[in-house]
């Protein structure tokens, strides 16, 4: 008797221990982005529990396991490992493209869903990874933007272009520049700058010598901050524009007062979107600001859950066919996905920083 007691007590910690479904979250939780880190890991939260407050996915509870990458191609191997060895079936993640590639490798050998928040670098999806996805536009798309804008306001002034050496910043720099030239018009300055540093002082004085009236930043939101602190402080006048991870209440923070009039592409804010009201006023509620990418990692969970039911069931092939095959209605609004994972409406749209906050440029 006390043998079969203890046959059922094991059988059902068992179908408990089924009964969860695990779901990762990465990105830099700490370091120079977790402002960010903290964007992604919120909405997150906030989409598995309104999941299980639902119901769960087919009819188990799910369990999100945070793992942070540091913004590290090396630490991303790693975090994506741990994910993998908890168990989880699908992660959101990463933020830095320069995390999400690596790891992309670790999730298609292991068999795990990659839905990236924020990625944008091309060769997420370019390197035809079936596992892969991502609810963010991409950097070719992004640069076309910026560099027929530079083309078309500032053709006739002297540009630099300038990144941080990442896969992030320096992609997006290089598809800016490529569209710049494609327009006739040749920067007079192509250069990286050393990413981490407290002051750029000296960068800014080299380029308000050569007397650049535009300057074009491929990076991330801390070193743009400092760069515009350090010109406004200068009392040079040059025109800062950035990429989509200046769309952060952390730039405003860092930059102060000089973030005035900073200039960055950023896909349409999706608090404005109607589909997102409900869950914007949630975040509200707790006295937590969705902004940059919080409700694209919602947007995340909510498109494999719906994929999980419509294929009916956790099992990757049925989830990836489901995702190729349906429109998903999200906060982010209806979106779908190409062959490569990308969203097939590609759209970037640019936004000023005015008064303490970025609002869409008129």
């Amino acid at each position: 008797m006390l043998r079969l007691l203890a046959a059922a007590f094991v059988f059902a910690l068992a179908c408990q221990a089924r009964a969860e479904v695990l779901v990762g979250v990465a990105g830099p939780m700490t370091g120079k982005l977790a402002w960010t880190g903290t964007q992604l890991k919120r909405g997150a939260e906030m989409a598995v529990a309104q999941i299980n407050s639902a119901g769960g996915v087919l009819g188990q509870q799910v369990r999100l396991v945070v793992a942070d990458d540091y913004c590290d191609p090396q630490q991303a191997v790693a975090a994506a490992k741990k994910l993998v060895a908890d168990g989880a079936v699908f992660v959101i993640g990463h933020y830095c493209s320069g995390a999400s590639i690596p790891a992309s490798e670790v999730y298609e050998e292991a068999g795990v869903l990659q839905i990236s928040p924020s990625s944008t670098n091309p060769s997420l999806t370019d390197q035809g990874r079936a596992n892969v996805f991502r609810v963010c536009s991409r950097d070719d798309a992004q640069g076309l933007v910026a560099g027929n804008y530079l083309a078309d306001h500032w053709g006739e002034k002297k540009i630099a272009v300038l990144h941080d050496n990442t896969t992030y910043g320096k992609g997006l720099a290089d598809e800016t520049k490529k569209q710049l030239n494609r327009r006739g018009v040749t920067e007079a300055i192509y250069q990286s700058y050393a990413p981490g540093k407290d002051d750029y002082s000296a960068e800014i004085a080299a380029l308000q010598a050569a007397e650049i009236a535009v300057l074009y930043l491929g990076g991330y939101h801390t070193e743009t901050a400092l760069m515009v602190r350090a010109a406004r402080d200068r009392a040079y006048s040059v025109q800062v524009i950035s990429g989509d991870d200046t769309a952060t209440e952390a730039f405003g923070l860092i930059a102060g007062p000089a973030a005035e009039g900073t200039l960055f592409t950023f896909v349409a804010d999706p608090r404005r979107n109607a589909e997102a009201a409900e869950v914007v006023e949630r975040f509200r509620a707790e006295n937590f600001e969705p902004d940059s990418w919080t409700l694209h990692s919602y947007g995340a969970a909510q498109v494999w859950v719906q994929a999980v039911a419509k294929a009916g069931s956790l099992e990757l092939e049925h989830v990836i066919a489901a995702l190729r095959q349906n429109q998903f209605d999200t906060v982010l609004g209806r979106i779908d996905f190409d062959e490569k994972g990308d969203l097939t409406v590609q759209a970037w749209v640019w936004y000023v920083w005015r008064n303490g906050e970025y609002v869409p440029l008129e």
